[in-house]
């Protein structure tokens, strides 16, 4: 898939339509991360790509997550285009990314919107999950969370919601322990947090 379908079908999405779908009145896909995610969104989909795109885009934030230097390079303006393309082309080629996520974070680049590309993917696994009937929730934590703590806080969220949940993770080193966990638009309640106490009670002593 070249870059040129890429723009062309995220210019013709954006004439269509002004406004991305929303998933929810919730947790809204909106703004130009919606419009650039929703593009990438019907071309994984057209391509039957949908879900090796979003273990891509994971990968990316992991690595966002455990890189100040590549953070710095995304949210930085003193970087050139041909800088943040050339050092993110070799983080994607590392992480063996597909040609249309190379194609898209080649396209955000140039458009100088690579500031916006954490919004991007969070919109993106916003609309995979609409598309799966789950809900989504942000978790901020000030450690990267491992595979088995997350898959922990599925199965908490799931009790308390009654719904499969997919999983955005941030990091946040400022924080000072345990997690920040919001679903839609509105932080947990009292009762998930008493389920989620014993998660965060093991993280605080694994730090």
């Amino acid at each position: 898939m070249d870059g040129a379908r890429l723009r062309s079908r995220r210019a013709g999405f954006h004439e269509k339509h002004r406004r991305a779908p929303h998933v929810s009145s919730d947790h809204p896909v909106s703004g130009v991360a919606g419009r650039y995610a929703t593009a990438l969104f019907e071309l994984a989909e057209a391509q039957g790509a949908l879900d090796a795109v979003a273990g891509d885009l994971e990968s990316i934030v992991k690595m966002l997550n455990e890189s100040s230097d590549l953070t710095r390079l995304v949210r930085s303006p003193i970087f050139s285009a041909e800088e943040q393309s050339r050092a993110f082309g070799a983080v994607l080629d590392k992480a063996g990314a597909s040609g249309l996520v190379k194609n898209f974070v080649g396209l955000v680049i140039r458009n100088r919107r690579l500031f916006a590309l954490p919004g991007m993917i969070g919109a993106y696994t916003t609309l995979l999950a609409q598309k799966r009937g789950e809900m989504t929730a942000d978790v901020l934590s000030a450690h990267p969370l491992q595979a088995a703590q997350i898959d922990s806080l599925k199965a908490a969220l799931k009790a308390a919601t009654g719904r499969d949940v997919r999983i955005v993770t941030k990091v946040d080193a400022a924080l000072l322990g345990g997690l920040v966990v919001t679903v839609g638009s509105r932080m947990i309640d009292s009762s998930l947090r008493t389920k989620l106490n014993s998660l965060k009670i093991a993280m605080k002593e694994a730090s």
